[in-house]
């Protein structure tokens, strides 16, 4: 039997968060690096997928099939294709440096009621989330994957509602209320998504006889799957509001800027570059492959929804005075073009997708993570609170700069390349919703730009004329983000070649083709 590469991949940092919660309390130094290490060797694991990976071999590789609860036609399956490797890669890079940003996070606080952090916790459920989140991405049993995505709820229930950030300005009761609030409607909203999905998997396995993903697809392909428009209608309707309201999309979205301003900066990476990509991933592996005639009968209403997510989430961010929520208000819009670049069904659009996937969670973990070393210096998210700290951390404002300047996708960075293939592949087939998305990237640069003139450039403000630069730990987090936006910005080859042959089984699914350009006869 061949060494199960993709269960190690989960297994390892289980283990290690079963391992870095046993560590006992006085010995919080000891569970970090027990957390670093662990996190370190996943993505060692994950480096080996992407090698043996074969992007032009089978669409699912690295396959693991076992009997689970034979009664019922659940197995435990895992394979991967191109997006799932790719993603499971990011999820890999990223924990590292969301453990080692968040070093200090949970550490014990003095407060008006004084209470211990449980530090071994934190570092626990942040391993916890990697596993069932590499794990949601390998899986090819239906089933599987919904016990996962409901799963992963639970440890990011308490990443929010019980490490939340410190600097907030109504003190340590109005804190408390405002993260429990925003973990409680993470957890409701999502829970919500998911009691819907449940039964749309109920009513696939009534359809279909089994919950395994290949299986479905064979039916489908030798014409075995016979399901009626309508049922495969309502099934679609159901798997994708779970999956809208984990990506976000509006108007679903509104758990997301309560759940990253209260989050500590580490963990709103590990929701918004993490975990909302297992809805946008789950749009394209079961939305599209199970659901291909629904998912074109529903185009046209999830585009228009995407466009309103983009825009809306925009213009939100243009008008926040929270650096962390305008952030969060910019994540909304981006998604909207990874939601509007899957349903525009070319091969540019969905490459560009899930690109995006990948170069969004890399510019969003650097921008934030430098935000929080930011905000835990002067103690306040509000941006009027700062002024001119290119002037007393110029290394700080640096690193802050690249990565706005990569959320607002400029050439040369690596979301310029996602974003164009984006629109591009919407703009051949919906030109009018391409045109339209553009107002996105124009208000990208507005946001960001203002951002950095507040926050960074004029007079020095008195409360941050003391303000230290980045320190060795922060630059070591920073840095490689940085490296690796600037790489994929101008050789983007190493993922598309992964990514490319994935997408042309998902096209071939739907059945589509690209749209081939008009070209007007010679005189």
């Amino acid at each position: 039997m061949s060494f199960p590469l993709l269960t190690a991949t989960a297994a390892v940092p289980a283990i290690g968060a079963i391992v870095t919660a046993a560590v006992p309390a006085a010995r919080r130094t000891a569970a970090k690096w027990i957390a670093l290490a662990f996190s370190l060797a996943t993505l060692v694991l994950a480096a080996i997928v992407l090698v043996r990976f074969e992007p032009g071999g089978d669409r699912y590789q690295l396959t693991e099939s076992h009997a689970w609860i034979a009664d019922f036609g659940v197995r435990y399956e895992l394979g991967v294709d191109g997006i799932g490797a790719v993603l499971l890669g990011l999820t890999a890079l990223l924990m590292p440096f969301i453990i080692v940003a968040g070093w200090h996070d949970a550490d014990p606080v003095e407060t008006k009621n004084t209470r211990w952090r449980p530090t071994q916790g934190f570092f626990a459920l942040i391993l916890m989330v990697e596993a069932m989140v590499i794990l949601s991405f390998e899986a090819t049993d239906v089933f599987l994957f919904y016990i996962l995505f409901e799963a992963m709820l639970i440890p990011m229930y308490f990443l929010i509602g019980g490490f939340g950030d410190r600097a907030h300005a109504g003190g340590d009761e109005a804190a408390a209320t405002q993260r429990s609030y925003a973990a409680v409607k993470f957890l409701l909203y999502n829970l919500a998504g998911g009691l819907i999905m449940l039964a749309a998997v109920i009513g696939l396995f009534v359809s279909a006889g089994t919950f395994s993903l290949t299986e479905i697809a064979e039916a489908r392909a030798n014409g075995s799957l016979d399901m009626a428009t309508s049922t495969e209608r309502w099934l679609f309707l159901g798997f994708f509001f779970a999956f809208a309201v984990k990506a976000p999309l509006w108007p679903v979205h509104t758990w997301l800027p309560n759940a990253m301003g209260e989050a500590t900066a580490p963990v709103a990476v590990l929701i918004t570059a993490v975990v909302d990509k297992v809805g946008t991933f789950a749009m394209l592996r079961f939305c599209l492959q199970l659901f291909p005639e629904a998912s074109k009968w529903a185009t046209p209403v999830v585009l228009v929804l995407a466009l309103i997510s983009i825009v809306y989430g925009a213009l939100l961010a243009v008008g926040q005075r929270d650096i962390k929520r305008l952030i969060a208000y910019a994540s909304i819009s981006h998604f909207g073009f990874i939601i509007m670049g899957i349903f525009a069904m070319t091969s540019q659009g969905q490459s560009g997708a899930t690109l995006y996937m990948v170069n969004h969670g890399i510019s969003t973990a650097a921008l934030l993570l430098v935000a929080g070393f930011l905000i835990s210096r002067r103690g306040s998210r509000l941006i009027a609170d700062y002024g001119g700290v290119q002037k007393v951390a110029p290394v700080l404002a640096g690193t802050f700069l690249i990565g706005g300047l990569a959320t607002l996708s400029l050439p040369g960075l690596a979301p310029f390349v996602s974003e164009f293939l984006v629109l591009v592949g919407t703009f051949s087939v919906y030109p009018v919703i391409g045109i339209i998305a553009t107002l996105g990237i124009v208000l990208a640069a507005l946001y960001v730009l203002v951002l950095y003139q507040r926050t960074m450039t004029g007079p020095v403000n008195e409360s941050v004329r003391t303000m230290p630069d980045l320190k060795l730990r922060e630059l070591a987090v920073v840095t490689p983000l940085i490296v690796l936006l600037l790489f994929l910005g101008v050789y983007p080859k190493p993922l598309t070649d992964i990514v490319n042959p994935a997408v042309e089984h998902t096209m071939s699914d739907v059945q589509k083709t690209d749209p081939k350009p008009e070209v007007e006869a010679a005189p």
